[in-house]
């Protein structure tokens, strides 16, 4: 299982990425082992994930989520019953 998710920064910027376990990465976000981008923005909090099959789904639907506009991350967001 796989899965893509979005981060809100401490900074109210938003980062998506994907892993295979949601809870050690989002831990790892936290204690300045995760993304170069999250580190200078702790601490992050996990608004939005979803769920693969596989890695490639993950990666291709990340890619994805990344090319979006702010706006519509908050529309998924905003869908899944988390507030930004």
């Amino acid at each position: 299982m796989c899965f893509v998710y979005i981060l809100k920064c401490a900074d109210g910027s938003l980062y998506t990425g994907w892993t295979n376990d949601l809870e050690k990465r989002t831990d790892m976000h936290n204690t300045g082992n995760g993304a170069k981008y999250t580190r200078g923005r702790l601490p992050v909090e996990l608004v939005y994930f979803e769920t693969y099959e596989t890695r490639e789904e993950a990666m291709s639907r990340e890619s994805q989520i990344k090319r979006s506009s702010r706006n519509r991350k908050i529309e998924l967001i905003k869908k899944s019953s988390v507030n930004v």
